[in-house]
């Protein structure tokens, strides 16, 4: 097993599909696509794909890292008591352990995502 993974961005293999919890619904009627591709053995790192259609609900990290970056598509983050950032193909962010707030998608969002989870 190689330590160096490409990450495919259109991934030939069928995604696992999800909807929002209800709980953290918004508006709109999102759903999404996850290509998981590559994850440590102790599976507290993920990589891959991950595609979300508009609408808009809670993003709660809780003790996850999450860096993104995004290949198609364009989203609005709202951190709570903070600022609203838009993010387009090209674009990358961190969002820390702690993090709250609203994620909007606009357009339908493609990104690669690296988790870490403690």
């Amino acid at each position: 097993m190689s330590n160096l993974i490409t990450i495919d961005t259109d991934p030939g293999f069928a995604p696992k599909e999800s909807l929002p919890q209800p709980d953290r619904l918004i508006s709109g009627s999102p759903a999404f696509k996850t290509w998981a591709q590559d994850s440590t053995e102790s599976g507290k790192i993920l990589t891959g794909v991950w595609e979300a259609t508009p609408g808009e609900s809670h993003s709660i990290k809780g003790t996850t890292f999450e860096f993104c970056h995004i290949l198609s598509g364009l989203i609005e983050i709202e951190e709570s008591g903070g600022e609203t950032r838009t993010f387009r193909a090209g674009d990358s962010f961190v969002m820390k352990p702690g993090f709250v707030g609203v994620w909007r998608t606009i357009e339908t969002v493609r990104k690669i995502y690296v988790c870490v989870y403690e």
